[in-house]
C-alpha cells in the first residue's frame, strides 16, 4: 500500500506537468525508489511502462488542443513537451492512426455537442491505448529500413 502511494504520487507529477522530462531518475527519485525497481513497480502497477505511460497524457494533451483551439500545431506540439514537429507527427500517427492535422479536421467535420458530455468522458472516450511500444526513434529492421517504411526496396 505504501509502494502503490509513492508509484501514484510519480504518476501525479506526470499528470500535472506532462510537458517536463520524466526521466526514469526523476521518476524514482519522486517516489522514493531506485531506478530499477520503480519502472519494474510502476509497470506491474499500472500495466505500461512509465514512458509509455506519459506518452499516452501527451498524446491525449495535444488530441484535446486540437480538437478544442485553433492553436497552430507547431505550438500544440511544444506545449505537450515535443522538442520536433517530426516526431510528435510521427508519434501522434503511431498511437492515433491519423496525423494531428487529420484529427483535426476530422473533429471539425464532426456535427454534435461535446461540450454537453462531461469532460472526464469525453477524454476517456479519446484516449490513446498504447498496447504496443511507441519508441520515439524508430528501430532498423534487419533489410537496414525503418520499421514504419512500406513496400519492397526490390
Amino acid at each position: 500500500m505504501k509502494l502503490l502511494r509513492r508509484l501514484l504520487r510519480a504518476k501525479d507529477h506526470m499528470d500535472a506537468a506532462p510537458h517536463e522530462d520524466w526521466p526514469i531518475s526523476r521518476l524514482a527519485s519522486v517516489s522514493g525508489a531506485s531506478e530499477a525497481y520503480f519502472a519494474r513497480s510502476f509497470r506491474d502497477a499500472f500495466g505500461i511502462p512509465p514512458h509509455r505511460y506519459l506518452l499516452t497524457r501527451r498524446v491525449e494533451r495535444a488530441a484535446a488542443l486540437l480538437r478544442d483551439t485553433d492553436t497552430p500545431i507547431i505550438e500544440i506540439a511544444l506545449e505537450t513537451g515535443w522538442n520536433s514537429l517530426g516526431t510528435f507527427g510521427r508519434t501522434f500517427r503511431d498511437v492515433t492512426g491519423e496525423s494531428p492535422s487529420e484529427l483535426r479536421r476530422r473533429m471539425q467535420l464532426v456535427p454534435g455537442d461535446l461540450e454537453e458530455v462531461p469532460h472526464c468522458f469525453v477524454s476517456a472516450a479519446q484516449r490513446p491505448h498504447l498496447k504496443m511500444a511507441v519508441s520515439e526513434k524508430r528501430r532498423r529492421t534487419k533489410e537496414g529500413r525503418h520499421d514504419g517504411r512500406k513496400g519492397d526496396d526490390s
